[in-house]
């Protein structure tokens, strides 16, 4: 016997939206950074456009003007927590915690769709030696803002898109 329950709020990633169909185009202005890491808000806002595109259904606007829906964020803090150490006491791994104000809008509607206020993400990192503070993570290793700034996209967007 097989029960089917309609509505069960599962999807695929990726294949579904649940924006209003007349959001065609999705402005995506430059974030603002409330950091000292430089220029983490170009790769996240860089990031975040790619994944709207990657979508492929909607055409992506890096301003605020003539499109359907708006997305904005603030970059509030990005942290280093050390997370395992050596016998010497070193840190060795670290959990990078970057938190994010993140507001979309439907735009012809003048109503925010979906917000997260405090958005975190969390990655860990495995470093060499003891780096202190996510400006020198960063200078460090390269690919981590890279990392970071794909997974931190690829949930924003997700969440935007498919009502999580």
């Amino acid at each position: 016997m097989t029960i089917v329950l309609p509505g069960c709020g599962y999807s695929l990633s990726g294949r579904g939206s649940f924006l209003p169909a007349y959001i065609k185009v999705i402005g995506v202005p430059m974030f603002t950074n409330s950091t000292p890491v430089f220029d983490v808000e170009k790769k996240i806002t860089e990031h975040v456009i790619s994944e709207f595109i990657g979508r492929g259904k909607y055409k992506v606007d890096p301003t605020a003007t003539a499109v359907d829906g708006l997305l904005t964020g603030d970059v509030s803090s990005i942290t280093l927590t050390p997370a395992a150490f050596t016998t010497d006491r070193q840190a060795t791994r670290y959990v990078l915690t970057l938190t994010a104000r993140i507001e979309f809008k439907d735009v012809k509607a003048n109503k925010v769709l979906w917000s997260n206020p405090a958005m975190q993400f969390r990655e860990e990192f495995d470093i060499a030696t003891d780096v202190g503070d996510a400006s020198a993570f960063f200078g460090q290793d390269a690919n981590a803002l890279e990392r970071v700034a794909t997974e931190f996209a690829r949930t924003v967007v997700s969440a935007i898109l498919e009502a999580f």
